[in-house]
């Protein structure tokens, strides 16, 4: 027995983070004003809540209760979002300064022994004739922590202060720090790699420095901020202001 025949079915495909990156500039610099947000019924209004596991939709009568699909307690929002971010941020921020001051990588060779931090490391690279991977290395491991770190630090402001400022850009930049948050260890890797390749006993070894362990942690802080913050925060605030006017 056949059936009427289905439509073959588009690929999903995931948001580039140079296209996503070009969709929040473009929206924050826009100066045209967007029109209000109309006022729906949200999940919220309607009494519903949804799992932060499998994204099931359940009634909120079950807040604190096993989901019915996966079995993670059901709770209406993270619970502690904001304190659990501001540990993990505070903890990113102090950890980014050693990260950037002490050395990443240690040299040891029959000539001495030589130790480099993330920067020294984008200086050689860049008198070395390697610009483009300098510029890799920087962007990568220097703006891209600070960059998540202040994103996070305005999104937290927004909540504490209940703006309700440009919600869909909020939104889309919280969306930006969980696609670049990929992307911040590469100088670990790369220590990683040489220490474990070039192990020529005295003539020359390469062992990781302190920094790699502090911009390594900085790297894991930084992305419990971003799992432990909850943008439907965001929202909130602008379902206040509805509800005020």
């Amino acid at each position: 027995m056949t059936g009427t025949p289905q439509p073959p079915r588009q690929p999903v495909r995931l948001a580039r983070p140079r296209q996503l990156a070009r969709e929040v500039v473009a929206e924050l610099t826009d100066d045209d004003e967007r029109t209000p947000l109309p006022q729906v019924p949200t999940a919220s209004r309607l009494g519903l809540l949804s799992c932060h596991a499998c994204d099931q939709v359940s009634p909120r009568t079950l807040e604190g209760e096993p989901c019915p699909r996966c079995g993670a307690t059901l709770h209406h929002r993270k619970p502690e979002s904001l304190a659990r971010t501001w540990a993990f941020l505070l903890a990113a921020y102090i950890l980014y300064i050693p990260a950037n001051l002490l050395p990443v990588m240690v040299t040891q060779s029959i000539v001495g022994t030589q130790q480099d931090t993330i920067l020294s490391g984008v200086i050689y690279l860049w008198l070395s004739g390697s610009h483009l991977l300098a510029v890799v290395v920087l962007i990568a491991s220097i703006i891209v922590p600070l960059l998540k770190m202040v994103i996070l630090t305005f999104l937290l402001l927004s909540v504490h202060f209940r703006s309700s400022w440009r919600i869909r850009q909020q939104t889309r930049l919280y969306g930006l720090v969980e696609v670049i948050g990929r992307w911040s260890m590469l100088d670990i890797f790369v220590v990683a790699l040489l220490a474990s390749l070039v192990r020529a006993g005295a003539l020359a070894t390469i062992i990781p420095g302190g920094g790699a362990l502090a911009f390594a942690t900085v790297v894991v802080m930084t992305m419990l901020a971003s799992l432990s913050f909850d943008p439907r925060l965001l929202w909130d605030s602008l379902e206040d202001d509805n509800a005020r006017h």
